[in-house]
Formats: structure tokens, sequence, C-alpha cells
């Protein structure tokens, strides 16, 4: 049976085709910087990969762009013959503690839980509709980054608000890339040969979060009712102090959703920096001198390491720190940067390990007192396992 995994993120679109049960991968690839210049995408086909520019404009586009790959390709001849769609959806709520097949009640939800993930829903439901229209024989469902993170006990996923706006508001911790903190904290029990583990995982992309595992259960994630919170990412602040909000809305007459659009799409390494929301291009600018560049390196390099210290207490220790996701998996430099901040833990990098990209790396040195690792997520694998189990 072919099931097509659909991983939308805030600037990128991963998809992998999956022949299952056998979790054989037909093709893979990935769309990058979606609605910023230069963006391109990446198709790999029998271990070989070809990389193509495109003017992606939004999620959409990139979707079309997808579905003619196949096509010409010849991965497939008649698109009836992908019985699944697995969606990535980024915020549940309190509505979905897993898996579950797309009708329209599912899209509504999805669309009003948009206010809690504005990069992700709507680019979601986009995704969502296009494949509807495409493949119309095909079981579409969607697999939800929160339910991973429904372990969390009350006194970490509460605000200290007032009590009853969690009853009323669903005003909580939810947490976001449940999928691909739950895939590492699986492939680690692998590498460790053990499943009662304390795992730090720091999923480091455009968007970003680190979570404290222990035996395969979330204890604490970065992100809260929404994304933009914890780490500082490519477009989104990450956490401030509350007051700004009024204050700056206070001093520029900005409305809400105006505020909501400078916090998730003009802060960041963005806002930062003045240059970009791309890691890629932050380090380029670095190598040019240019200081705000360097700036929202170190600022954005500070909060991973507050978060893994966090962690590291909350767990009493750790087993392993894992990087993994676009900047976790691919710059050796920010891990250098992090891991070298932690020194005072006890936990050393090994330059040579560290020379790695996008494949599974011990980068620690033997005398760290935590080993650190380097490990490709598969979200999409784990999208298309619980797709293949709803679809059949």
């Amino acid at each position: 049976m072919k099931i097509l995994s659909v991983n939308a993120g805030s600037s990128s679109l991963k998809f992998q085709l999956y022949e299952m049960p056998e979790e054989k991968v037909l093709i893979s690839g990935v769309f990058e910087r979606i609605g910023i210049n230069d963006s391109f995408y990446t198709i790999k086909l029998n271990g070989e990969k070809v990389k193509k520019e495109a003017n992606l404009k939004s999620h959409k586009e990139a979707f079309e762009i997808l579905v003619d790959e196949l096509v010409s390709n010849n991965i497939v001849t008649d698109l009836n013959e992908i019985k699944g769609i697995g969606h990535r959806i980024v915020q549940g709520g309190s509505y979905f503690d897993k898996t579950v097949v797309v009708d329209e009640d599912v899209i509504s939800k999805i669309d009003e839980l948009s206010a809690l993930a504005p990069l992700h829903n709507p680019a979601a439901i986009v995704g969502i509709r296009a494949a509807q229209s495409v493949f119309k024989e095909a079981t579409q469902t969607v697999v939800f980054d929160t339910a991973f993170h429904q372990t969390m006990k009350e006194e970490t996923y509460l605000y200290a608000l007032p009590y009853e706006w969690c009853d009323e508001y669903k005003i909580r911790r939810y947490g976001a890339h449940g999928t691909s903190h739950k895939y590492i904290a699986a492939k680690m029990s692998e590498i460790l040969g053990r499943t009662n583990t304390k795992l730090i995982t720091c999923h480091i992309g455009n968007g970003a979060s680190i979570s404290a595992i222990k035996d395969g259960l979330c204890v604490n994630t970065s992100m809260g009712l929404t994304p933009n919170a914890g780490l500082i990412m490519g477009s989104r602040s990450g956490d401030i102090d509350a007051t700004i909000v009024p204050y700056i809305m206070e001093k520029t007459g900005m409305t809400p959703k105006e505020m909501d659009h400078v916090l998730n799409k003009e802060s960041g390494l963005l806002g930062i920096s003045g240059v970009s929301s791309d890691s890629r291009d932050i380090e380029e600018g670095i190598k040019d001198g240019n200081e705000r560049c360097l700036l929202a390196q170190k600022m954005f390099v500070r909060r991973i390491v507050d978060y893994i210290a966090k962690y590291y207490v909350e767990l009493e220790g750790c087993d392993a720190i894992i990087f993994t996701a676009g900047i976790g998996e691919n710059s050796k430099s920010t891990r250098r940067e992090v891991i070298d901040a932690l020194n005072v833990l006890g936990i050393k990098i090994d330059e040579e390990r560290n020379n790695t990209r996008g494949c599974v790396a011990l980068i620690s040195s033997d005398s760290s007192s935590v080993p650190v690792y380097v490990v490709p997520t598969d979200e999409e694998l784990m999208i298309a396992r619980d797709t293949y189990n709803l679809a059949k």
C-alpha cells in the first residue's frame, strides 16, 4: 500500500512516499524557503538527489509541484495507487490526542485552532484541501504534534494565570514537534539499548523546541500554548516579557492581529539580524562580518543552552542530548557553540565527530559527562505508520 506523508513547516514542506508496511521509501524531498527569496526544492529518488529552483510563494504551490514530480518520475501511473495521505498538524488543542481520519468537522477544528499555530495550521489545511482535490480516493489523516506532550503534569503545563482560564479558554502549555520528539526518543532507545532513559531532545530548525523525556514520556517541553514560546526561532520571538505586548500596542496603535504577525513573522533571527529568518543566511552574514547576524546567533544559542541546562536539572541528569531537524542535523557550528557553553556540566564536543551532516552520529568526546548525538528526525515515517493503520 502506498502512503504519502506530508509535513508542512513554517517555511518548508517535507514529503515521503512509502510502500507500507515494508516502510520502503519510494521518493522523498523537501521544499525550502517557502515565502522567502531564493526558494528551491530537492527530490531524492533511487539514492540520487536533484535540486531544482522554484518560485515557492505558498505551500499550495509546493504541493502542486510535488504532484507533478510523482507523475513525471513514474512513481505512480494512477494517483489512485496512493491509498493514504497523512498530514502533520501542529496544534490539536484539547480536541485531539491521537491521529484521526479527516472530515469537515476535523478541518473546522484545525482551522479554529489556527490562532494557536498561525504559521502551520493554515498551511496544513491548504495541503489537505489540495490533496483532497487530487487524491480523491485516498484516506486523508491528520497527525498532531501536541499529542506526545499530553503526559506533562498539571504543574508543568499550567500557566500562573487565573486557574479558570484553563477550563474556560483552554489556556495551557500544549507544546509542538511532538511527532519528532517521539521519534527521536524511540530511536535513542534503540541506540542505547534500553527504554529507561532520560533524554534532552533538541529539535532545532526554523521552528525550534526542546523536550525533556523520561522513559519515553514527555516531562516538559519548551513550546507553550502556541509554537511561539521557548526558543528563539527563524521569525518567532520565543519567550518574552508578556507586558511588552500591551506596551508596544499602546505606543504604536497596533491591533492584536498586527502584534501577533510581528511576534510570529518579523521577530526571532529575522528581527534581530534584519537579514533573514534562515540560519544559513545568518551564518553567511557572520562570515561577512555582519554584527547583527552575530548578535542573532549568540542570542539563538544562549536560549538553547538555557533550556538544556534547565531540563538537565529537572531530569536530575540525562543519558543523552540529541540534536535533530534542519539546523540541529546540519549546522556543526551551532552544535559546537551550544556544547561549548555546557562545558561547566562536563559536556564536551569532539570536533572531528561533529563534522557530520544528516546522519546518526555521536559527536561528544569520550571524556564527555553526557553523550551528545545527532539523529535525523523522521516525522514522515511516524505519520506513515499511523496513516497506514487507519487506511487499512
